[in-house]
């Protein structure tokens, strides 16, 4: 019971703690791998000087063989790169094995302040050491340090490296492209993390609890000089986050019943409820606009994690660069999974075959043998894209695709979306109540799980407190392609409230093929996209206001991108609901300056309105592929 916590912890901390959740028993194959590993490449440690005189501990894995050069794959990570100690060895070196057979110089930096590295750690350091001057560092001028010691020091290197990273090294490898040291040639920045107050622990101003929760209370922990080893964390008392984030309560007894105000970062979060000039200051897409090396952005349809983090990371280094560099690979991957897992299935929903391997073999390997090696280029796409529902990749010159058509389709009474706005006017409403919110999933879980991004919605479209909007039957298949724009009238009786929006596809009953009863998949209502706009935050991040109760507002946002078929037969659903607990935090509908120090008589129950009439016509916008 308690290490169900304890693993979903660290199921956050990306690449270097990935390996003791789904991949914990060895294999036959895994001992191969890491016996290649221990017979082929020798291992170094050292401690780089930075400009300020912190010095950052660095593991170095050289292959024995000695008759050529060879480029450097580099990861800076604030999740350790342990094992410690000469005779102790990683039994994964590249995002692959197949680096590892192609023969790279593999190096692994623990970054400023954590593990085994000297200094002090910032979480989202500014980017702001250019602007200082002389000796003033930020994670940009370490990398760049790092890197102009190794080309001088590491034997048999050839002056070219390469980083790459999933979610928080994913962002050390976006940073690394600030004024990049001439010698880095390729990037690879994995779900990286762009800007904390719009990916991880906040949704459009809505919190993540169990996210920050869980990966806070050891990654926040202060550490008392360099340590090897992770700070231990709670042991919680049951495996049901659902009941365990309830029974918390307000985010008050956080501090007062477990983190006892020793976790610096929290205690900021909630010192910060909008986007304010903190927040401003660790957005790291501004700094990203002129990219030298090559780059492949890489992201997951269905990773919780870090989707924003992706496409805002592509956008702005695509969109803003002078020199045509940088590619973007999406694929139907939960957080990580095109590394380290099988990439034919997830949950429920199944893709037909190994999405995984194809992207390491067709894309990854060639990416960096071309920039680091000089092999043959690989001509990859701007944008290769794997579409959910037709379950196949597609490449584009651009993303979003140019080719397209706009599409709006109004919600109407009835629990009906229809082309053209409806003449009979009203509105829905339901009532949402904080003692009882909507769950996340029917799983019992630390409070996200991966599956729940493609899980089956029936469990919400039958529940009072979730509105359903449904298409007629599909007579042809629809592509989906970009973002959703959702633009919503939307009333309650108290003075805030949370608008959580849904993109179902949802099954026929029968199989297309054989007409028969589909057992297997029979009215699956499989979630493509969902998202939120914390009302308070309609008009503004950073100057929230309380709604006026009974008056009609709208509230425009987006749901993150897609690139899915609504195939013949299949209806498109749009569900509105208000709660998605525990994996948001649950709004007190009372409208209280900063919601980290609501108390529990704030959360109250409160009518909410969807008005879909011709005064007030609720839609959702998006663009479909052209044939």
């Amino acid at each position: 019971m308690k290490n169900l916590f304890t693993r979903g912890a660290l199921a956050l901390l990306g690449t270097a703690l990935l390996t003791s959740m789904a991949w914990a028993d060895e294999t036959a194959a895994d001992k191969e791998r890491a016996d290649y590993i221990r017979s082929h490449y020798a291992k170094y440690e050292y401690q780089i000087p930075m400009r300020d005189g912190t010095k950052l501990f660095t593991s170095v894995y050289v292959p024995y063989d000695h008759s050529k050069k060879y480029p450097m794959l580099m990861q800076r990570t604030p999740y350790t790169v342990s094992p410690y100690g000469l005779d102790q060895y990683k039994t994964r070196l590249g995002p692959s094995e197949s680096f590892e057979k192609a023969g790279y110089i593999f190096v692994f930096q623990d970054v400023r302040g954590k593990f085994m590295s000297e200094g002090t750690f910032v979480n989202m350091r500014p980017q702001d050491a250019g602007e200082k001057g002389g000796k003033a560092v930020d994670d940009a001028t370490d990398a760049y340090d790092t890197i102009d010691w190794l080309v001088k020091h590491v034997p048999d290197n050839n002056g070219k490296v390469g980083q790459w990273g999933i979610s928080y090294p994913g962002y050390y490898t976006s940073v690394s492209s600030i004024n990049a040291h001439p010698a880095l040639k390729a990037i690879s920045p994995q779900a990286p993390i762009a800007d904390w107050f719009f990916d991880d622990f906040h949704r459009n101003g809505a919190f993540v609890t169990p996210m920050a929760f869980l990966f806070f209370d050891t990654f926040d922990k202060p550490r008392d000089g360099t340590i090897s080893a992770w700070p231990e964390g709670h042991k919680l008392p049951t495996p049901d986050g659902y009941q365990f984030f309830k029974n918390l309560g307000p985010h008050s007894n956080v501090n007062k019943d477990y983190f006892k105000n020793d976790r610096p970062f929290w205690n900021e979060i909630t010192q910060h409820p909008n986007y304010d000039s903190y927040w401003q200051a660790r957005n790291v897409l501004p700094h990203l606009g002129n990219t030298k090396p090559a780059t492949l952005v890489v992201g997951g349809w269905y990773d919780t994690e870090d989707l924003y983090g992706a496409l805002a990371t592509y956008a702005t280094m695509s969109h803003k660069n002078k020199k045509d560099n940088v590619r973007l690979v999406m694929g139907p991957w939960f957080h990580g999974q095109w590394n380290r897992a099988d990439g034919s299935s997830l949950g429920e929903a199944h893709f037909g075959f190994d999405t995984t391997k194809w992207y390491q073999d067709n894309i990854q390997l060639p990416f960096f043998e071309h920039y680091l090696k000089g092999k043959d280029e690989p001509e990859l796409a701007r944008a290769t894209v794997f579409e959910t529902g037709a379950n196949r990749w597609r490449t584009f010159d651009t993303w979003p695709p140019k080719h397209t058509q706009p599409e709006t389709l109004y919600l109407g009474s009835n629990q009906q979306l229809l082309k053209q706005k409806d003449p009979a006017g009203g509105f829905s409403d339901y009532v949402s109540d904080p003692n009882k919110p909507v769950p996340q999933s029917t799983a019992i879980s630390r409070g996200w799980d991966r599956e729940y991004m493609t899980a089956d919605q029936r469990f919400a479209a039958r529940r009072p407190d979730v509105l359903v909007f449904d298409t007629p039957v599909a007579k042809d298949d629809m592509t989906i392609a970009g973002q959703l724009n959702l633009d919503l009238w939307f009333s309650t009786d108290q003075s805030a409230a949370d608008i959580i929006v849904k993109l179902v596809d949802v099954f026929p009953g029968t199989d297309e093929n054989t007409g028969l009863k589909d057992d297997a998949t029979g009215n699956r209502h499989e979630l493509v996209r969902w998202g939120v706009m914390r009302g308070r935050f309609r008009d503004s991040f950073s100057d929230p206001k309380p709604f006026v109760p009974g008056q009609p507002t709208e509230v425009k946002f987006a749901l993150y991108d897609v690139l899915h078929t609504i195939k013949r037969g299949h209806k498109l659903e749009i569900q509105v609901q208000s709660s998605m607990f525990p994996f948001l935090d649950l709004n007190p509908q009372k409208y209280v300056p900063n919601i980290f120090e609501a108390k529990k008589s704030d959360y109250v129950r409160a009518t909410h309105k969807i008005y879909h009439s011709a005064q007030y016509p609720s839609s959702v916008s998006f663009n479909v592929l052209k044939n």
